[in-house]
């Protein structure tokens, strides 16, 4: 049993849209220029937020999903924070948010309680004066947790001092600080969440403002003295052996595109004997030479049809691939690119086209939300009958979403899902290699079995 002692602080919301990443990104930066060294964590199974976390401190962030890697990697994954002067998680939509309405379970209030963080509600004073006191009032009452303060977002400092001595006499909690609104700093969102760190060009001016903001505007002794009150972290290391006995190295894509992955995924990968290569369908013409495996994930390749649709040679080079028997595993944007044709706007692209499947784009989230994922069929990640946890968040949609696996949600509604073949596993579930890490297992060991690839 290892025991480490960190100070951390979990910033959670009153809803999306509350303020939380603008006010975490902040804070980290903020406390970076205190030269304190930070590791950070996001709730959920988001892939943006995290991206905001490493531009603002040059290391990955990572992700806690309760639901997805389960209750034995929670603290593991906490651990990693280790050796740093403080951890700063941000919660998951609202903080009682979880997997149902019956309870706060898989919320970031219940991993706060479960770590012992002390949490800080981060509440927009938009279009509210005297109201925002009943609403703060119903966050602290409704439920056990761990709040400790309270952050206004969206506020002015002259409404600032109006509605601090207010919370603080009438609620009993401290109001430690305010975000003003800072067009300079402001960062866009679409379908999915945030615009991706990578596509802001100025994202380092922005967040150089919204930390110089944060000192100035919130008592940072007071996050200090809060997180200094986390409770000791207890855990069983989660371990993974290597069991790669010859070299195994998988292509993984990463460019504009395709950008969503796990920082864990990729750190099981290579603790179970993996080199990692990555390449961009966008920008390159061919696959690594000597590859045996390839991973395509999600992002936004809606957004950059005319550059990975067009690139000839790529998927060309994919198709002959698969035609080796390489392994393939795709999933969401990852998914879409190996399927047949993506209609979007009107126009519709060829895809690689070695998975069934005509993707278009509906107005609304398709299939949204977690589900365990049972094999229907033998595959490259498991045998039929064996399970792991998914999640899905997506706009596209198909008229063929495979069979390969069932896919069913708490409430017990099913669907079909996911394609297979002898070398591919490709739909739009999104997976978590710690929510059974012998998917992750057979992967490697279906790599290993072949013959590394050269164009």
């Amino acid at each position: 049993m290892k025991r480490i002692k960190i100070p951390r602080i979990m910033l959670v919301g009153t809803g999306s849209g509350s303020g939380k990443t603008t006010a975490t990104i902040a804070l980290i930066k903020a406390l970076s220029l205190m030269d304190k060294k930070v590791s950070s964590f996001k709730c959920g199974p988001d892939y943006i937020d995290p991206m905001f976390h490493t531009e603002v401190m040059g290391v990955s962030s990572r992700n806690i999903d309760l639901y997805l890697q389960g209750y034995d990697a929670l603290e593991t994954i906490l651990g990693h924070s280790e050796g740093s002067d403080i951890a700063v998680i941000e919660g998951v939509m609202g903080m009682y948010d979880g997997l149902s309405f019956k309870d706060d379970s898989y919320s970031a209030n219940h991993i706060s309680r479960l770590t012992e963080t002390p949490e800080i509600l981060v509440a927009s004073v938009a279009g509210k004066g005297r109201s925002l006191l009943a609403s703060l009032k119903g966050y602290l009452d409704f439920h056990e947790n761990l709040l400790r303060g309270v952050l206004l977002n969206n506020c002015s400092e002259a409404m600032f001092k109006i509605f601090k001595p207010l919370i603080e006499s009438e609620l009993s909690i401290p109001c430690i600080g305010y975000l003003p609104k800072i067009k300079e700093a402001s960062i866009g969102s679409r379908q999915l969440g945030l615009i991706t760190a990578e596509e802001i060009e100025d994202l380092q001016d922005k967040i150089q403002v919204l930390g110089e903001t944060f000192l100035k505007t919130v008592d940072m002794d007071a996050i200090l003295e809060i997180a200094s009150d986390a409770g000791n972290l207890a855990y069983e290391e989660v371990r993974i052996n290597k069991i790669a006995e010859k070299p195994v190295k998988i292509a993984i894509a990463k460019d504009r595109a395709f950008c969503f992955a796990y920082k864990d995924n990729l750190d099981v990968l290579e603790k179970l004997g993996a080199e990692i290569e990555f390449f961009s369908p966008m920008n390159d013409e061919k696959l690594p030479e000597n590859i045996n495996g390839i991973i395509i994930g999600g992002g936004y390749p809606e957004n950059y049809l005319d550059r990975i649709m067009n690139n000839e040679s790529m998927k060309e080079s994919i198709r002959n691939a698969n035609l080796a028997g390489i392994p393939i595993y795709a999933e969401s944007g990852g998914y879409t690119y190996l399927a047949e044709t993506i209609t979007y706007f009107g126009q519709t692209y060829k895809g690689v086209g070695i998975v069934p499947g005509n993707i278009t784009m509906s107005d609304s989230l398709v299939r949204f939300g977690y589900k365990t994922l049972t094999a229907n069929v033998d595959n490259i990640l498991c045998k039929a009958g064996e399970q792991t946890k998914c999640h899905e968040h997506h706009y596209m949609t198909t008229d063929n979403f495979g069979s390969a696996f069932e896919a069913k949600k708490e409430s017990g509604l099913t669907y079909e899902a996911i394609h297979a073949t002898k070398n591919i596993v490709a739909g739009f579930p999104c997976i978590h290699w710690l929510s059974n890490i012998s998917f992750a297992e057979n992967f490697i060991k279906a790599c290993e079995e072949r013959k590394p690839f050269n164009e």
